[in-house]
């Protein structure tokens, strides 16, 4: 494994949100950035349908880098299918996110 590279034994990669201050208080793990930014997506508060709920801009920054990956994220609740688990809620939250670039920090 090269020096540098911050990536964990099981492969997964951490990512830091970056509220608008430049705090990094939560941090979402994800072999992609996508699969990071679907967890951070996950957080948001739920609109009714995918259409109508808002659209948020995550800024997640690859720990380890000065790469940050922008995206768009939005929540939905969803009726949960029929032949759910019994241990699975009625309405479960669902999540999407959309790539809008990479920034590099100016540290």
């Amino acid at each position: 494994m090269e020096a540098g590279t911050m990536v964990r034994e099981d492969g997964k990669r951490n990512f830091a949100l970056r509220e608008g201050s430049g705090d990094e208080s939560s941090v979402f793990s994800g072999n992609t950035p996508r699969q990071a930014a679907l967890k951070a997506a996950r957080r948001l508060e739920p609109g009714s349908s995918e259409s109508s709920a808002d659209r948020v801009e995550l800024r997640l920054r690859e720990k380890g880098t000065d790469k940050v990956h922008i995206y768009e994220g939005w929540a939905w609740e969803e009726t949960a299918p029929d032949d759910k688990p019994d241990w699975m809620p009625q309405e479960i939250t669902e999540a999407n996110v959309s790539k809008q670039g990479i920034e590099h920090i100016e540290e």
